[in-house]
Formats: structure tokens, C-alpha cells, sequence
């Protein structure tokens, strides 16, 4: 009895950790003094690199977006355990199943004994999902920063206007479509249609063991 509470003091300890540091590095970022340190720290860097003195800020942001998606795709395939959740999902789906056939059927005596498997079951699938809460530390260590700069970037920009296919001119600035500005808007979908393609790709190589094998 001791070593399970024991454990289970370990296990919520280990839980609460990541998301304890994620809001103490929430609430450090939001000084503005803080934003502006980083800011002006990575400038010196990401500017030579992707700020295209600042000529062409929808490339400056694909950029960063770039690289946000390949850092965060890369810790996702770290320390994610795709087989361990395909597992965890393909048992919680023959769970539910079974349990909406036996209160179908009536059937107490399995809706019983399928109860008393509800934790166990929970438990596989807080396994299989808890690398995502390392993988946020990690995304406010080495991507929070990047967002911040390029903010700062685009406060330098001279020119805040681009065209798509349905406008001549669109502001960066402005809001078109919803309440968040469109430079946004447009690293929203950017980020989101490149970050799906990437993180397949890792997904594939991990599962298929060609990821292993490449690294090693």
C-alpha cells in the first residue's frame, strides 16, 4: 500500500512538474522587459539570418515558421511514442466497443468486471500521451523566443503590405478575416500545413524504425 501511494505521489509529481515550469516561464515572458531582452538577443542572430533586411517580411515569417516547425516537430517525434498511443487508442476503442455492447446486452456482470479496467486503461493512455508535456518546456525554451523576435521584427518593417489572389493589397497589420492580425493568420496557416507534412514525414521514419537508423 505504501509503495503504490508512493508511486502515485511520484507519478502526479512528474505530472505537475513540466506545467509548473511552463507557467513560471509563462509569467517571466510576459514582463515586457523580459520580451524585450529576448528580442534584442536574438536579433543579432535571426536577423543576418531571415530577416532579408527586412525587405520581404512574408519570407522573414515563413522562415521563422520554418523553423518553429521542424524544432517542434522534432521534440513531438522525441517524445512521442506513436506505437505505445496507436496502442493506447486501438484498447480504448475495443474498450468503449465492448461496453456498449454489454449495456446493450444488459449484461452487469461484464459492465462490472469492464468498469474495474477503466483505470488501467486510463493509465495506458496517460502513458502513451506523457511526453507532451516535455515537449511544452521545450517549445517555450527554443520557440517562444523566435515568436517574440519576430514581433519585434515587424515593428522595423517599412512596407506592411502584400496581394493574394482575392486582394491587391492586404495589410500585415490589419485585420481581414477575424480578430487576430493577418501576418498571423497567415503564420497560422502556414506553420499548420507545413507542420503536418513534417511531422508525418517523422512520424513515418520513427515508426518504421528508419529514424533510429538514420540517427544512429
Amino acid at each position: 500500500m505504501k509503495s503504490e501511494t508512493q508511486q502515485s505521489s511520484s507519478q502526479m509529481r512528474d505530472f505537475l512538474l513540466p506545467y509548473t515550469l511552463v507557467l513560471l516561464m509563462m509569467m517571466l515572458i510576459a514582463l515586457p522587459s523580459v520580451r524585450l531582452s529576448i528580442a534584442t538577443a536574438l536579433d543579432s542572430v535571426l536577423y543576418p539570418l531571415i530577416g532579408f533586411d527586412a525587405t520581404y517580411p512574408l519570407l522573414t515569417i515563413s522562415t521563422a515558421g520554418i523553423i518553429v516547425v521542424i524544432l517542434s516537430s522534432i521534440f513531438t517525434n522525441i517524445f512521442m511514442d506513436w506505437k505505445a498511443q496507436a496502442r493506447a487508442q486501438k484498447m480504448a476503442e475495443y474498450f468503449q466497443k465492448e461496453l456498449k455492447k454489454a449495456r446493450e446486452k444488459k449484461d452487469t456482470e461484464k459492465i462490472k468486471k469492464l468498469m474495474k479496467l477503466q483505470p488501467k486503461i486510463l493509465e495506458v493512455q496517460s502513458q502513451s500521451t506523457s511526453g507532451i508535456t516535455k515537449q511544452m518546456v521545450l517549445v517555450l525554451i527554443f520557440i517562444t523566443p523566435i515568436f517574440i523576435w519576430l514581433m519585434s521584427f515587424l515593428q522595423r518593417v517599412p512596407y506592411f503590405y502584400f496581394t493574394t489572389p482575392w486582394a491587391d493589397v492586404v495589410s500585415l497589420t490589419g485585420r481581414n478575416f477575424v480578430i487576430i492580425s493577418n501576418w498571423f493568420l497567415f503564420y497560422i496557416v502556414f506553420t499548420t500545413v507545413v507542420g503536418q507534412v513534417f511531422r508525418q514525414i517523422l512520424k513515418y521514419l520513427k515508426v518504421s524504425g528508419k529514424w533510429l537508423h538514420t540517427s544512429g
